[in-house]
């Protein structure tokens, strides 16, 4: 059996759990509260006069880009009070805080102690300050210099038998330079195990993107929001996880946009949004913005889309070439008479009973929708983390195909992407799959061949360090361990390791599951000034809409000894590669222009990147669906004809979702509270159904077990407070990460490797102390 090996021990001991407050679900989403909550935090963590000049210098022009989601920046007028929401302020004030981990601080706190405690717990102790290195057999991290630190970490990677031995990580925290310089110093030392978070997001999204339309990337604006008729949001919670989302939404439907919601949970930012720099936002006047709300099973999407389209078709067949774009889809498009054919194959009312949505519903949806051909489509984890993700995703393009909604003004494509430069590292190469083109341009540029195999992505990564064919474990930021499936498996994985290495900003759960030997590099963060000769240099970021910016840090750092991303990989790959490197990683440590103008000759896209990316807004990288065109092999857009595929539960069986809480971004855990779903002081609970509830015996406040049993494994969280919520019957939705450990490492997206954190069956049990 595989448990959850961070769970505290003793079942009924009140400790075991923080002491679980209920209150109503909030209607309305931001307001006064969210400025109260974000000013506390960033005045306790970091002081009135550090904090409050982040957060002035916060995304604003000639500023720093916020570390959290990647929701765009207006192009023309920024906020002059605030340009930054709830959870940027939040991230600000773990980054801006004054407390710092240095050499005194590990040699007080054991390994085992500090894995002891929560990831709530870890996060707060504050920044990193040194590098430290954890001997094989030791108890304690303990200093180590940079120098030393290097050629340790160079020396174990030459002594592997091949360099596909080792896995080296990227969180999209990762600026574009570093990002290009990592992979430029990985290909050139032989592998393309270039494993991301995007594995675990997004990757559903690139794959459906880029197979159905040439691009795996969205094609709207920022200002398409406000031009757009109807905006569809499907799987989102952008009120918790990208909240400046919410203004945009408001925009829009000032400008006559419907809104129609599609998601399991009643999520509070999907209904109402209280703009606290605005009168009526502190007035609490017109805050609604979903107009129609269709509450889906868990992985009903698929049905639900399909219905739609049927109820299009009819809707056309009654008034020709009045509600679909034929002009369009002859011009732009294949496979349409194959689509039609599959989808009068099924009875709407029959996909209505699987999406759980009340045919009147979905009759409502098509009546906002057949007369409109500006339509936006956002979505996120909630549809990317399923089984048939990819085929769901390109479902979403096959509706806005029908309707001629790409490659105009106020229509496209919008996957919301959840960390602030995820798309922009992998447009810097960051990826296990390169293209051949990128690699004849590295080719071309810098003398070497680059390996032309296809390296691990997260998943493979994870099963090849627990089969020992992988030995070395490099982590460029992110929390590895807290953000993957399969809990157990991945933190036995990781012990096989001959060394593990992050660099960071702060202490996380990964630090202290590790390989035989550990080293943590400590480095600088967005907000901090990156001095080098005496100039402070700025790195660029990519947006969930293609725009390069700059980020440039205005705070002192924490400590000294700091060094940046791009200054860590030089000198890794000076230490590694030595003599017989044919880049000069020097000159990039020393001039940061020097890494632009070589992505400029490298990466398309970027031509004069220097010039362009010191313009106020930055520049949009070129977007082929954005300007009417399809890179596909057709040089069309492509309909795509799947079957609605269902999980069949068992007796007693129900699927669960893992959801992040409002005091919580990925897996950094801000709080205990989950404000906008009236749940406080307490993260391990379950949302359940209230007839699901009763028939399992269960009443509010009850603690239990919960297992999931996948290919012969059984795995389980123990002590979970059943809480009572409106969610579909069938359905429960837990906090990530504390129930990754239910994630089975098998179970994965076609074609993207995706794991299905949002499709989890699971059993629910009362939870028994043990005997004896």
């Amino acid at each position: 059996m595989s448990e959850d090996i961070f769970a505290k021990e003793g079942a009924e001991n009140p400790e075991d759990f923080t002491g679980l407050k209920m209150g109503n679900i909030k209607k309305v989403a931001a307001g006064i509260p969210a400025v109260v909550s974000s000013f506390e935090k960033v005045v306790s963590e970091a002081g009135l006069g550090r904090g409050m000049k982040a957060l002035w210098n916060l995304n604003k022009k000639g500023g720093f880009d916020c570390p959290s989601c990647a929701w765009p920046d207006p192009d023309d007028e920024r906020s002059g009070v605030a340009e930054y929401c709830e959870n940027g302020a939040r991230a600000i004030a773990e980054e801006a805080t004054t407390k710092k981990l240095d050499a005194a601080f590990f040699k007080d706190h054991s390994v085992r102690e500090l894995a002891g405690l929560s990831d709530y717990e870890i996060g707060g102790k504050g920044r990193l300050a040194e590098p430290m290195y954890l001997r094989k057999g030791g108890t304690h991290y303990e200093p180590i210099s940079w120098d030393t630190a290097f050629l340790k970490i160079g020396a174990s990677l030459n002594s592997l038998a091949s360099p596909d031995e080792a896995i080296f990580y990227t969180s999209g925290r990762t600026s574009n330079e570093a990002a290009f310089l990592y992979q430029l110093f990985i290909r050139e030392y032989g592998t393309n195990n270039l494993p991301d978070c995007s594995n675990m997001c997004h990757e559903s999204s690139g794959v459906a993107l880029g197979e159905s339309l040439g691009i795996g990337k969205g094609s709207v604006k920022l200002e398409d929001f406000y031009e757009a008729e109807v905006i569809v949001i499907l799987g989102q919670n952008p009120g918790t996880n990208h909240p400046r989302m919410l203004t945009a939404l408001q925009k829009a439907k000032a400008n006559g946009a419907r809104i129609i919601s599609i998601n399991p949970l009643p999520e509070t930012g999907l209904m109402g949004f209280n703009n606290p720099q605005t009168v009526k936002g502190i007035l609490n006047m017109s805050p609604e913005l979903t107009d129609l709300f269709l509450q889906v099973k868990i992985n009903g999407d698929m049905a639900l889309l399909k219905a739609i389209q049927i109820l299009l078709l009819k809707e056309d067949e009654r008034s020709p070439g009045s509600v679909l774009d034929f002009d369009f889809i002859k011009k732009n498009t294949t496979g349409f008479n194959d689509l039609q054919k599959h989808l009068l194959k099924y009875n709407p009312a029959e996909l209505a009973t699987i999406a759980g949505v009340p045919m009147s519903q979905i009759q409502e949806a098509v009546q906002i929708l057949k007369h409109k051909t500006k339509i936006i489509a956002c979505w996120a984890m909630g549809l990317t983390q399923h089984k048939n993700a990819v085929d769901t995703i390109k479902e979403v393009v096959n509706l806005l195909l029908l309707k001629g909604s790409i490659g105009k003004p106020g229509a496209g494509t919008c996957p919301v992407r959840g960390h602030s430069n995820v798309q922009g590292d992998r447009t810097m190469g960051i990826y296990e799959k390169p293209s051949k083109k990128l690699l004849a341009s590295i080719e071309s540029n810098f003398g070497f061949t680059p390996p032309q195999n296809h390296g691990y992505d997260t998943v493979e990564a994870i099963k090849a360090m627990h089969a020992g064919k992988a030995r070395i474990f490099f982590a460029m930021g992110g929390n590895f361990l807290s953000a993957t499936p399969d809990t157990t498996f991945t933190a036995a994985a990781l012990r096989k390791c001959l060394l593990t290495v992050h660099v960071s900003t702060k202490l996380n759960r990964s630090h202290l599951v590790h390989g035989a030997e550990a080293i943590i590099l400590p480095c600088l963060a967005r907000s901090d000034k990156d001095m080098i000769n005496g100039e402070n240099q700025f790195v660029t970021c990519e947006n969930s809409m293609g725009v390069i910016q700059s980020s440039k840090g205005v705070l002192k750092p924490i400590s000294e000894t700091l060094l940046s991303e791009p200054v860590i990989v030089c000198k890794l790959a000076e230490a590694t590669l030595g003599s017989r490197s044919r880049v000069s990683w020097n000159k990039y440590a020393n001039n940061y222009d020097l890494i632009r103008e070589d992505i400029e000759r490298t990466i398309p896209g970027f031509k004069d990147y220097n010039r362009r990316v010191r313009e106020p807004a930055g520049f949009y990288l070129p977007n082929c669906n954005r300007e009417g065109s399809f890179e596909t092999t057709s040089q069309k857009a492509h309909f795509n004809v799947a079957p609605v595929t269902t999980m069949e539960l068992k007796e007693n069986q129900l699927m669960m979702m893992t959801i992040r809480s409002h005091d919580q971004f990925n897996t950094t855990i801000y709080g205990l509270n989950d404000r906008y779903r009236g749940i406080y002081n307490e993260r391990r609970v379950i949302l359940m159904n209230s007839k699901d509830m009763r028939d399992r015996g269960l009443v509010k406040g009850d603690v239990v077990d919960l297992y999931n049993k996948h290919e012969g494994t059984e795995r389980v969280a123990r002590k979970f407070i059943v809480v009572e919520y409106p969610i579909p019957e069938g359905c429960t939705a837990t906090y990530f990460p504390e129930t990754n450990v239910l994630v089975p490492i098998t179970s994965v997206a076609e074609k993207s490797n995706t794991p299905t954190s949002k499709q989890v069956i699971l059993t629910v049990r009362k939870h028994e102390s043990p005997v004896g």
